[in-house]
């Protein structure tokens, strides 16, 4: 018998490759729902309204957050964020294992209102590679790449509050550790 579906959160600085290790996990394990979340911002090249995010104006998000729609929500790049909590619940409640990747704030805020939440920290394995990442990526100037190394350091500093730390130094043995932890049966 499985154990009963519990949210996982995985968070941690930008560029320490939360997508490439979710991406891993749900190829292996396409039954893990992943939540997509609602942002303000406009979307990137390629990204699909309901896909990659809920792509809102500030008036539907503030509205959103009004009317507590939002498990968490946070503010930052100029734009926000925020999960939707219906579909979280939905998803749990029918036995299906949640996974959630937002950043600390939000992090700290599902841990307020779903403690037996499991808040997994994703850390690159130093701090000058996660800066390679950054700049690797070639998708923002170097004014918001210093922006979320700054971010970062903050971030990486909070890993603490978390109750699993993985390293990800390979993106399929991040994923290995990930699918161990939310004990999904292979």
């Amino acid at each position: 018998m499985s154990p009963p579906a519990r949210l996982t959160v995985l968070s941690g600085p930008s560029g320490a490759g939360k997508g490439s290790v979710v991406a891993a996990v749900r190829r292996r394990h396409p039954e893990v729902w992943l939540s997509v979340s609602v942002t303000t911002r406009a979307p990137r090249p390629g990204e699909t309204h309901g896909v990659e995010y809920y792509f809102v104006d500030d008036t539907e998000f503030a509205r959103m957050v009004a009317a507590d729609e939002l498990l968490e929500h946070d503010a930052h790049m100029g734009a926000s964020y925020g999960t939707p909590r219906r579909p979280v619940d939905e998803q749990l409640a029918s036995g299906v294992p949640v996974l959630l990747e937002i950043d600390l704030n939000g992090a700290r805020q599902v841990r307020a209102s779903m403690p037996d939440a499991q808040l997994v920290f994703l850390a690159p394995p130093s701090f000058d590679e996660l800066a390679r990442r950054l700049v690797g990526r070639g998708t923002e100037d170097p004014e918001k790449v210093r922006d979320r190394l700054d971010r970062a350091r903050i971030e990486i500093a909070a890993e603490d509050e978390f109750d699993e730390l993985i390293v990800n130094d390979d993106i399929e043995s991040a994923a290995d550790r990930l699918v161990a932890l939310m004990q999904i049966a292979s």
